[in-house]
C-alpha cells in the first residue's frame, strides 16, 4: 500500500511536466543541515516528570489549556505548565522539570577512526535537492520554472511519539522543491478547481469557503503557485481514497512559521485523532539557496535576461597604480579590490580592512576617480522556492481510517475497507468455489496470469466457505473477486464480484 502511494505521488506530480525525480543520501554533513539552520533552529521544547522521569513535549501536554501552545515561546510554556500542572501521561503526577529545547536530528559519525565528521540522519529530503540546484539548473537548460521531488525516509527523534503512525521517530515523506523566478508573474491556472469550494482556515481570520481563484485575488493566499499546489494536493488526497469532506486548508500563524517560510499551509485531516496536519505547502523564499550560497560560496543561482540591455554609470574609486603599487607590494590587489567597493562620499586618508583581515590607511595619492558604464543584459539572482511536502506515513493512517466501514449482515458486524482501487494493497482475489474438479486448477491459471500482469497483485483463496473469503477480501479492501465455479468448466465463464455494491456478474473468462 505505501509503494502504490508513493507511486502514485510521483506519477502525480510528473503531471507537470518539469519536475525531476532525485534520490539523495540519508546521512548528511553537520555543515549542511547548519547552514540550512536545522542544527540552531530545529528543536521542540521537553520537560521530565519528577516521578517516573518520562519525557513530555511541553506543548503536547498543555493542549487542553491553551488553543496553540506550539506557537509559545519557552518562559511562555513554562508559566502555563506551572500554573496548569497537566499529569503526567505515565504516571499520572504533576511534578515536571524545568523546560528546555531539544533538538530533534539523529547525530551520527561520517567516517571512522580520527577522520570521522559529525553528521546527521535528515530530518527532511528537501536540502538533498537544494545542494543539487546547479546540477538540475542545467538539466532543465537554464530554464524556470523547475522542480526536483523526492521520496524516502526522515528521522527525527522526537521527544514523546505517540498516536502509532502519526508521529514516527523513522517515517516516509515525499517532497517537492519548485523553483521559481521571484519577478515573473505567476502564471499558474487555477480553472481545474473552479467548480471546487475549499475550506480555507487563514492566519487570524474566521474559516471561510471559497474557490482558489477568489481566495488568490482577496489575498487571501498570497502566491498563485501555492494555490496551485493546494489544488494539485486536493486531487491528489481524492485520488488516493480520502474524505474530502473531511479535508481543510489551514495558513500557519506568524509566530507558528518555520524559520524559512513566507508563507505556509497545511492540509489538515479529520480523523480518529481529530484534525490532523499531513501535507505542509511552504513558500520558502530564497531562505535555503542563499544560506546555502553563504556557507559554501559556491553560486546558486540563475538568470534572467534584460528585456532591453541596462546602462548603469559607475562613479567610485580606484587605485593610482604609480603609488598604490609601491605602497602596498603584495597586498595592491587586496586594497584595490576594497577601495573599489568604497561609496563614492568616501574621504581619504581611509582607513580599511582587506580580505585577509588586515588593516591598512589609503591616503588621498593612493586613489583617483573611476567613472564608467555598465551595459548589462541580464542579471543572476537567487531563485525562490515553493515546497510540498507530504507526510505518507499519516496519509495511509487516514486512508484506512476514513476508509473503514462496520455493517451487520446476518446479525453479526461485518468490516469493509472501501480503499480506492489506485491504492489497495490487493487488486484482485481469486476463489475457487471447491478445489475440487478442476475448479482449483482453473482458478490457479487465473490467478497466475493476474500476477503476469505489471503492477496486479492477486490473491488466490480456497480455504473456508465462498462466503468466509468475500468476508476476508472485503476486510482488507480487496476492490473486487473472482469466483470460479462448476459452470466456468462448462461455459468458460466466472463471477466478478464488486466489493462496496455486492454485485455479481458472469464474465467470459478470457475477457478477464
Amino acid at each position: 500500500m505505501r509503494s502504490k502511494i508513493n507511486q502514485a505521488w510521483i506519477d502525480h506530480w510528473l503531471g507537470l511536466g518539469n519536475v525531476v525525480e532525485l534520490s539523495c543520501p540519508t546521512v548528511t554533513p553537520y555543515a549542511v543541515l547548519e547552514a540550512s539552520g536545522h542544527v540552531g533552529e530545529f528543536s521542540d521544547f521537553m520537560t521530565q516528570c519528577g516521578s517516573c522521569q518520562e519525557a513530555s513535549r511541553a506543548d503536547s501536554l498543555l493542549e487542553a489549556h491553551h488553543p496553540n501552545p506550539d506557537a509559545l515561546k519557552r518562559d511562555e510554556l513554562q508559566s502555563l505548565l506551572e500554573a496548569e500542572k497537566p499529569p503526567c501521561p505515565a504516571c499520572g503526577m504533576t511534578d515536571w522539570s524545568e523546560i528546555l529545547a531539544q533538538n530533534l536530528m539523529f547525530n551520527t559519525t561520517i567516517g571512522a577512526g580520527a577522520s570521522g565528521r559529525p553528521g546527521f540522519l535528515r530530518p527532511e529530503t528537501a536540502q538533498g535537492m537544494f545542494t543539487s540546484f546547479n546540477a538540475l539548473y542545467r538539466h532543465f537548460r537554464e530554464r524556470l520554472p523547475f522542480g526536483a521531488m523526492q521520496v524516502g525516509k526522515g528521522y527525527r527523534n522526537e521527544i514523546a511519539p505517540r498516536q502509532g503512525m502519526i508521529r514516527l521517530r523513522e517515517f516516509n515523506m515525499a517532497e517537492l522543491e519548485y523553483f521559481i523566478d521571484p519577478e515573473s508573474p505567476a502564471d499558474d491556472d487555477l480553472s481545474a478547481w473552479d467548480t471546487v469550494s475549499f475550506a480555507l482556515v487563514p492566519d487570524g481570520k474566521k474559516p471561510v469557503e471559497m474557490t482558489l481563484e477568489v481566495a488568490c485575488q482577496q489575498g487571501v493566499i498570497r502566491h498563485a503557485t501555492v494555490a496551485r499546489f493546494m489544488g494539485i494536493t486536493y486531487d491528489f488526497l481524492a485520488k488516493v481514497g480520502i474524505d474530502m469532506n473531511r479535508v481543510r486548508f489551514r495558513q500557519h500563524e506568524s509566530d507558528e512559521m518555520a524559520h524559512y517560510a513566507m508563507d505556509c499551509w497545511d492540509a489538515e485531516i479529520e480523523g480518529s485523532f481529530g484534525w490532523i496536519e499531513c501535507v505542509g505547502i511552504a513558500h520558502r523564499g530564497c531562505y535555503d539557496l542563499e544560506s546555502h550560497e553563504k556557507a559554501t560560496g559556491k553560486s546558486l543561482r540563475a538568470r534572467r535576461e534584460f528585456d532591453e540591455p541596462r546602462t548603469t554609470l559607475v562613479d567610485a574609486w580606484t587605485i593610482d597604480g604609480a603609488t598604490a603599487g609601491p605602497a602596498f607590494k603584495a597586498l595592491a590587489g587586496q586594497v584595490k579590490a576594497t577601495v573599489e567597493g568604497l561609496p563614492k562620499s568616501t574621504t581619504f586618508p581611509a582607513t580599511v580592512a582587506l580580505e585577509n583581515g588586515e588593516t591598512v590607511v589609503i591616503e588621498p595619492e593612493h586613489v583617483k576617480p573611476n567613472q564608467r558604464t555598465l551595459k548589462e543584459t541580464g542579471e543572476w539572482y537567487i531563485p525562490h522556492v515553493v515546497e510540498p511536502a507530504f507526510g505518507i506515513d499519516r496519509i495511509i493512517w487516514h486512508v484506512l481510517d476514513h476508509a473503514y466501514a462496520e455493517q451487520e449482515k446476518n446479525g453479526e458486524a461485518y468490516t469493509v475497507m472501501q480503499l480506492a482501487p489506485a491504492v489497495a494493497p490487493v487488486d484482485i482475489a481469486v476463489f475457487p468455489l471447491f478445489e475440487k474438479e478442476g475448479m482449483d486448477d482453473a482458478a490457479a491459471k487465473i490467478h497466475q496470469r493476474l500476477c503476469g500482469r505489471p503492477g496486479t497483485v492477486s490473491m488466490y483463496d480456497g480455504s473456508g466457505s465462498i462466503g468466509r473469503r468475500y468476508a476476508r477480501a472485503d476486510e482488507i479492501g480487496v476492490p473486487q473477486c473472482i469466483t470460479v465455479d462448476h459452470q466456468t468448466l462448462q461455459d468458460g465463464t466466472v463471477t466478478l464480484r464488486e466489493r462496496d455494491t455486492g454485485e455479481q456478474v458472469r464474465v467470459p473468462m478470457d475477457s478477464l
